[in-house]
């Protein structure tokens, strides 16, 4: 009987060191797993950390890049007159600028300063920066002669049926503020609008192999003449 209880003793006694160590087992797999979840925890903390850090650095960035097109291209980017005039870009179209950016940054349009700065914009800059020049709406800054904008009203309204030209209305809006890839050029400095208009063979449609919008325009800048071009420039850089 003593033997019996003796052997039921013993047999407790190993049940319970099984348990306890059992216990501490347990005890330290989730030990563990509380420290791996700590430690997910920190790294998904410095990792959000991180992406908020990249965030604000892509907004100084973007903040940074209009600043640097305003130094050429004029407070606000109402555009530069000078020896050489800089174009307005405020309020143009984004689409429109999308594009120009795009045929500068593959040599479509030559233009060896604007090509170095567009060639190294992502996407995502190219939008974030033409989406803020298209929100602002400064005065005009290179109004044409006044004794021009009745002529180029004219032009611009109507057209030069005699010589096949078609009103610029029809394509750049009654208030010339363009829409989708065809430009705004309300507010265009004069001297760039003749500059453009006068030179267009030369500095747009470049690429025959990727034909772009600029093409429509080749025909009507070929057929108008020096003065008619003056007019209309000075017409449409007096809107607002």
């Amino acid at each position: 009987m003593v033997q019996i209880m003796t052997n039921l003793g013993l047999r407790r006694t190993g049940t319970t060191l099984r348990d306890e160590a059992r216990g501490r087992r347990i005890v330290r797999r989730v030990g563990l797993q509380l420290a791996l979840l700590a430690v997910v925890t920190l790294a998904f903390s410095a990792t959000s950390r991180a992406k908020a850090s990249h965030i604000g650095a892509s907004r100084h960035s973007v903040a940074a890049k209009i600043r640097y097109c305003e130094d050429c291209h004029g407070l606000s980017a109402q555009g530069f007159r000078g020896y050489y005039a800089i174009p307005r870009l405020a309020g143009q179209q984004t689409q429109y600028l999308e594009n120009q950016l795009r045929a500068f940054g593959e040599r479509n349009r030559p233009n060896p300063i604007m090509s170095n700065v567009a060639h190294v914009l992502r996407p995502a800059m190219i939008k974030a920066i033409v989406a803020h020049f298209q929100r602002l709406h400064p005065r005009p800054a290179g109004p044409g002669p006044k004794r021009l904008v009745a002529a180029g009203r004219s032009i611009f309204e109507n057209g030069v049926p005699q010589d096949n030209v078609a009103a610029c209305a029809a394509c750049h809006g009654p208030d010339a503020t363009g829409h989708g890839e065809i430009p705004r050029l309300a507010g265009q400095l004069y001297p760039y609008v003749v500059k453009e208009l006068i030179n267009w063979p030369k500095e747009r449609g470049q690429n025959p192999a990727n034909p772009d919008t600029s093409l429509i325009m080749k025909p009507v800048a070929h057929s108008l003449t020096k003065r008619q071009i003056e007019a209309v420039a000075a017409f449409v850089s007096n809107l607002r």
